[in-house]
């Protein structure tokens, strides 16, 4: 309850923007909001930026993700990027509310919210847990909905190696059998509908292998949204 307190009343307090300094400002004035942050048309089905009037890009036609929607709020770039890593790596957790709030405010995110039985975050390697010391993708997943936010029903199975220098094919089976349903829980997700979470998205394996599990187990419905979305996809 203190804790809860607290953090609303450092929310009041007159800050500098993080973007360009200006004072007294939110952590992300409302400036550069309108200046970095206005949604982008993208693809309905993995969130690549895309012309307008063009719903469903061509990788999706060809091959469909196991995703009904998928939401970005900004393209993985300044300062969001800049932002991401003082959020993750710096020990700085109270940026999840203000990211939040980016993904919120792109069109159709709130009434996913909204029809979503629940909201599971992708669950870290215990490995990265600890060194982190919190889990970014549950912070934002609280920060949306935290009365549907769960960390105990999609699990974590194993460690992956870093995907950073993989194609698309490779980060597939970089995480193929990377994530599983709590077995005393998998009834919680027959006929109900998902929500996934995390902070970036570049090729989506990690989603959709983590969206083929909750389908499997019964969910009827399975949808993600990411702060940042990369600006490209991997071949």
């Amino acid at each position: 309850m203190a804790d809860a307190w607290l953090a609303r009343w450092m929310n009041d307090l007159p800050s500098r923007c993080a973007v360009c300094g200006a004072w007294p400002a939110r952590p992300v004035c409302e400036r550069c909001v309108q200046h970095f942050g206005q949604p982008r048309h993208r693809c309905r089905s993995c969130a690549l930026p895309l012309p307008d009037g063009v719903d469903v890009c061509g990788a999706c036609v060809r091959e469909p993700p196991p995703l009904d929607a998928c939401y970005a709020a900004v393209s993985y770039s300044y300062p969001w990027s800049t932002l991401l890593a003082r959020f993750k790596f710096s020990g700085e957790p109270g940026w999840a509310r203000v990211l939040a709030e980016r993904m919120q405010a792109v069109p159709g995110v709130r009434e996913e919210i909204a029809r979503a039985d629940w909201v599971l975050p992708l669950p870290l390697a215990p490995g990265r847990l600890a060194e982190r010391g919190f889990n970014q993708a549950l912070l934002l997943a609280r920060a949306l909905a935290r009365a549907k936010a769960d960390s105990g029903l999609l699990l974590r199975l194993r460690e992956t190696g870093s995907q950073t220098a993989l194609d698309r094919k490779q980060r597939r089976a970089n995480v193929r059998d990377a994530f599983g349903v709590e077995p005393l829980r998998a009834d919680a997700l027959r006929g109900k509908a998902v929500l996934l979470v995390d902070d970036v998205m570049t090729s989506g394996a990690s989603l959709h292998a983590a969206a083929e599990v909750v389908r499997y187990a019964g969910a009827h419905r399975v949808a993600a949204v990411v702060l940042a979305r990369t600006e490209q996809d991997f071949a």
